[in-house]
């Protein structure tokens, strides 16, 4: 499911960004839910090698981590500060909204979806100016 929302706006709107680099940002965070998996793969994985001293994810000759779980936590922190720098942008956009703007940016849901799904509380105007304020502050936080 794509949006409704325009990827090119007047470059008169305050929030305007290129169209190629809203795409960009669009597909970064329809990757939100693979980070998540992984994030939860990762932590049960760390505290499976932490306790039996044995991991299940190998770890190549050539890396530089001699401590396999010292790897995959350090691969959990990359993954996790993507999932935070989205659900962090989601609040500074807006608090009240955010939870559906995390909906609509991580699973690609127009407002016609979350309307009918989530009943979101606000109209199409105003949920898509704060959709538009998302990826404009994204821009700035992923520049």
């Amino acid at each position: 499911m794509s949006t409704e929302i325009k990827p090119e706006l007047s470059t008169k709107s305050k929030y305007w960004i290129e169209k190629h680099r809203y795409y960009e940002l669009k597909h970064f965070c329809l990757q939100y839910n693979i980070w998540k998996q992984i994030v939860d793969t990762l932590e049960i994985e760390i505290k499976n090698s932490s306790s039996s001293g044995v991991s299940l994810v190998p770890v190549k000759k050539s890396s530089n981590y001699s401590n396999p779980t010292e790897a995959m936590a350090l691969k959990r922190v990359f993954y996790a500060n993507k999932i935070n720098m989205v659900e962090e942008t989601c609040k500074e956009t807006s608090l009240a909204l955010s939870p559906y703007i995390l909906l609509a940016v991580t699973n690609g849901y127009s407002y016609d979806v979350l309307r009918a799904r989530t009943n979101i509380p606000c109209c199409r105007d105003v949920y898509y100016e704060l959709y538009r304020r998302f990826f404009w502050l994204l821009d700035k936080e992923h520049a």
